[in-house]
Parts: structure tokens; sequence; C-alpha cells
């Protein structure tokens, strides 16, 4: 069951992340439907409605990450920690080429295989936005 989460502490996630995910960087603007507030430790493996377990999460990663903490590591096998954007750097695990990421270590590998972030419409939408100069609109 979700966690209530207050107006308050919702508006102070959005405004923290500028208003894009914090997994692929998709601002809302460009989303068919509003970005949501994740636990990224799910309540369910002891997360709290606090602050520093919110991320702000478009639909489709919110949708693939679910209560998940790990994932396999396309790469090694290996089960792995999914990045967590309260306690690590986007640009430590990830690189952007276009509108296409890049998993930079087995965080960020595990992670964009997990949330699909490469699925053709996702990059499709990232690749047309960065032509223009929208995506990603802020460093991460």
């Amino acid at each position: 069951m979700a966690d209530y989460i207050p107006v308050a502490l919702r508006q102070l996630v959005t405004q923290r992340a500028s208003g894009a995910c914090e997994y692929c960087l998709i601002h809302q603007t460009f989303s068919i439907y509003s970005h949501e507030v994740d636990h990224a430790t799910a309540l369910k493996h002891g997360g709290r409605t606090v602050s520093e377990n919110l991320v702000l999460a478009c639909l489709p990663c919110n949708r693939h990450k679910g209560s998940d903490l790990t994932s396999i590591d396309p790469l090694t096998g290996e089960i792995t920690p999914l990045f967590n954007p309260r306690s690590q750097s986007w640009a430590e695990h990830f690189q952007l080429d276009g509108g296409y990421i890049l998993g930079l270590t087995a965080i960020g590998r595990t992670t964009l295989f997990l949330l699909k972030f490469n699925e053709p419409s996702r990059l499709q939408l990232r690749q047309t936005l960065a032509a223009q100069g929208l995506y990603p609109g802020l460093s991460f």
C-alpha cells in the first residue's frame, strides 16, 4: 500500500529535481503523464516517507523500478544495486550520448537495463529533445 506523501513534501521533491526524472533526466514538460514521487527504498523494504528517501520519477522509470533495490548486471550476471539519486551521483554511473544513456558502472548498467532507459520510444523522444537542445535541461 502506498504511503501518503504530504503536498509540501511532494513539492520539495519536485523542486529539488527541477521537474526532471532523477533516473532518466526527462523533464516533466515532455512527459505525457505527470512525474511521480518514488521511494528510493520502498516502504516494504523499510524505506520511509522522508525527503532523503524520495525521488522524482517519470512514469516509465517508476513502473519499471517498482519496489526493486537490485537487478542483474547484464554484463557480469551479478546481482547489483540500482542507482539511488539520493545517495549517488548520476554522472558517476551514466553518460549521455545524444539521447542515448550509457551505463558507466555495474550500478549504471543494471539500472538502465531494469528501467529500460533506451527502449526505442523513450530513446526517440530523448534524441528529438537533445537535437533541439531540450534534453537534458539540467546538469546532474
